[in-house]
């Protein structure tokens, strides 16, 4: 399985961490292939690697530094091509999450805890000498986190078997199918084709407990992290039940300043297909579909939900975002 994109919009703007690692990991890729002929010369490739990787042993003496180089390092085309796409898809929602500068310092101290935990694994005297480069134990932090904060999100993945096809995964079930597949192989194939499986298992657990707690404690203590869902809105359908266009409960995600009800819809196009209507007084909202003439209404919105104004109406992937401000 191979992601292409997830249907998770962003709700603050480009996300310009995101792109700056993805541009530095290219770059020094480039930079890479010119020191060591394109990998054609053993020596220079050596030198490297063992220069800049992160070697288990040294790591377990306190070598942060060799960590943060390693990260930004790969071993090759389809090395670097993998982990950049993950992260291309996954990484900018998790920038929206926590914001341009906490996501950057998360993202190095995730790779920090997967290069220990692969270290912590790597203890025979020939593995603790060969070193580790990628950026996928971050990148895995950064899968785990999402797979907190985004369960529902549907991924569009390239499907290899007998035929290639393009499939919507669910995220709650492609990112575990994903850490599953790392732990078996991390078993079975500890050290297989070069593979630090456990680099991949440590990032994702620590992604899982960073979102976790950022999320309990922006619960308790109103942190204004723009991930807080409230008690899923009401829907009232004025059509015969059967014919319910509203696939499901309304999602709101409240901020410090505006208000986004998600509604998952089906079997329209695009949003001319229906028309929205906001009640601030009532506390409702209104869809309607031009098609079939179907009218539903999600109710149960926010007490504070009068003092806003419709802002933006956004249509992707069968879900409908309405932003109120």
């Amino acid at each position: 399985m191979f992601p292409i994109h997830d249907d998770t919009q962003r709700l603050h703007g480009r996300p310009y961490v995101n792109y700056g690692l993805i541009f530095v990991n290219i770059v020094v890729f480039f930079w890479e292939l010119s020191f060591t002929s394109y990998f054609m010369d053993p020596n220079a490739t050596q030198e490297l690697f063992y220069t800049y990787g992160s070697i288990p042993r040294f790591v377990l003496s306190g070598d942060v530094v060799s960590i943060i180089t390693s990260m930004f390092m790969h071993g090759g085309i389809a090395h670097i091509a993998g982990n950049m796409v993950f992260l291309f898809v996954f990484g900018d929602n998790i920038e929206d999450k926590f914001g341009h500068l906490k996501y950057l310092l998360i993202y190095l101290l995730w790779g920090i805890l997967a290069a220990y935990s692969h270290s912590l694994v790597a203890t025979d005297n020939s593995s603790a000498l060969i070193p580790a480069v990628g950026a996928s134990g971050a990148i895995s932090g950064v899968l785990g986190a999402y797979l907190v904060m985004f369960p529902r999100a549907k991924i569009f993945t390239i499907v290899f078997a007998f035929f290639i096809t393009t499939i919507r995964i669910p995220a709650i079930a492609f990112l575990p199918i994903w850490f599953i597949m790392q732990l078996v192989f991390g078993i079975i194939f500890p050290q297989s084709g070069g593979v630090a499986y456990f680099a991949h298992i440590g990032g994702f657990i620590a992604g899982l407990g960073t979102a976790y707690v950022w999320k309990l404690l922006a619960q308790k203590r109103d942190f204004h992290v723009h991930d807080i869902r409230s008690t899923p809105a009401k829907k009232i359908s004025f059509n015969p039940p059967g014919n319910s266009f509203v696939r499901a409960e309304p999602d709101i995600i409240k901020g410090p300043d505006f208000c986004e009800i998600l509604v998952e819809v089906k079997g329209i196009s695009d949003l001319s297909d229906v028309k929205v209507d906001f009640e601030p007084q009532n506390k409702l909202m209104r869809i309607t579909d031009h098609k079939t003439k179907i009218s539903q209404v999600l109710a149960n919105l926010p007490e504070d939900v009068s003092k806003y104004k419709l802002r933006d109406i956004d249509y992707l992937n069968g879900i409908i975002r309405v932003r109120l401000g």
